[in-house]
């Protein structure tokens, strides 16, 4: 098995090798309705400490307009604080304070702190992944991403990445493609 792009020594389907994935994503690829969205998830098995998306990309000829970040947004509004997760192209920058915020219909939002992330997710910092994210949570995926051919993101844990297709990515549960998410 080959990966689309990148140099992996080891590349298998992500649902043959679900101990090597964080419980929640684990789950979530089992559990996914859209099967053929499931099975075309790759797992690449990578170093964790070279995780960070510049020093990854690096590492192991990944394109950075090919990799794909993950990040936990808290959303304010009249006292409550709900928690959502935004994907955006690692080229990119999530508008938090102006697309998040609107489209969440907050007063403010902002990144959540390390710890409310992987307390919330059940996954590690630095490997945060869309697949596997807590139910009801909005899942808001920049239209770039959902565009890519492919798109490398975290699974669930430092070590090892996961490689799908970007449509695959807005058949997610809770997942809306937004334009302008990320700039």
């Amino acid at each position: 098995m080959h990966a689309p792009f990148g140099t992996f020594e080891s590349v298998s389907a992500a649902l043959e090798v679900a101990d090597l994935l964080a419980d929640p994503v684990a789950d979530a690829l089992k559990n996914w309705d859209d099967r053929e969205a499931a099975e075309s998830v790759l797992y690449v098995d990578t170093d964790p400490g070279k995780a960070d998306t510049a020093v990854f990309c690096e590492t192991y000829g990944a394109p950075l307009e090919a990799s794909a970040n993950c990040v936990v947004v808290a959303a304010k509004r009249g006292g409550e604080t709900a928690l959502a997760a935004c994907l955006a192209l690692a080229t990119t920058r999530v508008d938090v304070n102006k697309a998040v915020r609107k489209h969440l219909e907050a007063r403010k939002a902002s990144f959540a702190s390390m710890d409310a992330a992987v307390a919330e997710t059940g996954m590690e910092y630095g490997g945060i992944t869309p697949i596997g994210l807590p139910a009801g949570w909005p899942l808001l995926i920049d239209a770039a991403v959902a565009e890519a051919p492919y798109v490398l993101i975290g699974s669930g844990r430092r070590r090892g990445k996961l490689i799908l297709p970007g449509r695959a990515l807005a058949q997610l549960p809770g997942a809306e493609v937004l334009a302008g998410l990320a700039g």
